[in-house]
């Protein structure tokens, strides 16, 4: 086989060998699987690599499925943006993988059904992140917000079911508001292909391409939780378990905004601009918003919840800089420091409430005596969110800062350094309150060791990219 096909076949493969994998460890049987998935996302994170390697030498790269284009058959194609997206996806849910083997015992409810729920929710990111048309995205999106309902609900406590009802409420609403923007373009230029709508849609667009475009961005900011519309993320993140917690906040709210950023540089290029203020003024109400209840939070999961609502509004301050070239870089180096971080700061706060028995802020007392490699994996994922050097945040919000003060957008560089500080208050109140000293009554339940080094592994990594994230910024200038 020729090393094209070969290659092409690979990007085929990130799709299938999730489901693959997530249907083995349904027939299993509940709680089964882990291996599996592990084994699977390893080979998983060597494609991912091997397609960027690929795109990076600046081919974008299509394949028709099963020899079909469009408009009759299905297009797959990846570019440097599209290729990033598949390597933090793989990146990050591997540690996540190892963690939540360890972190669910056997017979525990919550995990009985984790492992095929999360191969049918990485084969959609998977796809989604691929698709080059867009009714074939609306499907990707449907299948990962009904997988990421049905993890959120697992264990089918009360609360649990309560928060995922909300977030499907949330999902379908974005879900169908998205497809009657589609629908809407469908009838006005009679196909749905991205490649294909690029050049048709100009400023002189037909009034309901218009409302087709405010249709499909106001469905994925839903979709996003940005702020007003993150009402149902503190209850989802915050009471789902952890590893889920961790999945939902570092790679399935990023698939929105990656929806929106692809229809600005695709098909909307000539719409979406018009609202590029609305965008980042939601942005900064989100990062003001967010941090604000992260600081009041009394549960360690609802104040990390809280913060993911924040440091998603730095995704929307791009969008008035994009004529600047730093900003697209900026942008997707916050979506690698945030998914990096907050999946192991989550990982990490699972660990502390396993091992104290206790989801509060003041339960904390005594953990870097008694925790230190966690509280270090803590206090490294929030150097990320604060934005300190040399992390991969810092790197990021420097960016954004360089790319406002070059187009004179002085608000947007207060907001960026408002944000920091504010980042800074709800991240040292938890280190504050772990330097305590331990109370003499205080129990410590043992936590397995995988569990510590896959939160430590994450958030080191989040620090680390900021030395290398010359790599990412040459990936994304290649095929695209």
């Amino acid at each position: 086989m020729p090393m094209r096909e070969l290659f092409l076949d690979s990007l085929v493969w990130l799709i299938l060998l999730p489901l693959i994998w997530a249907t083995l460890a349904f027939v299993l049987g509940p709680g089964r699987g882990a291996w599996l998935a592990i084994a699977g996302l390893a080979l998983q994170t060597w494609l991912a690599f091997d397609v960027a390697k690929t795109v990076g030498t600046g081919e974008a790269l299509a394949h028709a499925v099963g020899g079909w284009g469009a408009p009759l058959g299905i297009d797959l194609a990846v570019d440097g943006l599209s290729a990033a997206m598949l390597v933090l996806t793989q990146t990050v849910a591997l540690p996540l993988a190892v963690y939540a083997r360890s972190y669910f015992k056997p017979g525990d409810p919550q995990g009985a059904w984790f492992w095929p729920l999360m191969g049918f929710l990485l084969a959609g990111l998977n796809a989604l992140f691929v698709s080059a048309d867009l009714f074939n995205i609306y499907v990707t999106l449907e299948l990962v917000g009904l997988a990421a309902v049905g993890l959120v609900a697992a264990g089918g406590g009360a609360q649990q079911v309560a928060a995922a009802l909300r977030y499907l409420f949330a999902t379908l609403v974005g879900s169908g508001a998205y497809l009657l923007g589609v629908a809407l373009i469908y009838g006005v230029y009679g196909t749905v292909s991205i490649a294909t709508l690029v050049p048709l849609v100009t400023q002189d667009a037909p009034r309901l391409v218009w409302i087709a475009a405010s249709l499909m961005v106001a469905g994925l900011m839903l979709k996003t939780a940005l702020f007003p519309f993150h009402f149902w993320l503190p209850p989802a993140h915050g009471g789902a378990p952890v590893p889920v917690s961790a999945l939902l906040s570092a790679l399935v709210v990023k698939a929105s905004f990656y929806l929106i950023l692809r229809l600005w540089l695709g098909p909307m290029h000539a719409i979406l601009p018009s609202f590029a203020w609305l965008m980042a003024l939601l942005g900064a109400a989100a990062i003001l918003w967010g941090s604000w209840q992260a600081i009041r939070a009394v549960k360690l999961k609802r104040l990390i919840a809280y913060s993911t609502v924040a440091q998603l509004g730095y995704l929307f301050l791009i969008f008035p800089l994009l004529a600047v070239p730093g900003a697209l870089q900026a942008g997707v180096m916050q979506v690698f420091a945030h998914g990096l971080a907050k999946a192991g700061m989550f990982a990490a706060a699972g660990v502390l409430i396993k091992a104290t028995g206790q989801d509060t802020v003041a339960g904390l007392a005594g953990a870097v005596e008694r925790l230190p490699l966690t509280m270090g994996a803590f206090a490294l994922a929030g150097v990320t969110l604060m934005g300190l050097p040399p992390s991969a945040g810092f790197l990021a919000k420097w960016q954004i800062i360089e790319a406002a003060l070059a187009q004179g957008y002085w608000p947007i560089v207060v907001v960026v350094l408002a944000g920091g500080l504010l980042a800074a208050v709800y991240v040292l109140r938890v280190l504050r309150q772990a330097f305590l000293l331990t109370p003499v009554n205080a129990t410590l339940m043992p936590v397995p060791r995988a569990l510590e080094w896959s939160a430590f592994a994450l958030a080191a990594a989040s620090v680390l990219l900021g030395l290398r994230g010359v790599e990412l910024m040459q990936l994304l200038g290649g095929g695209t």
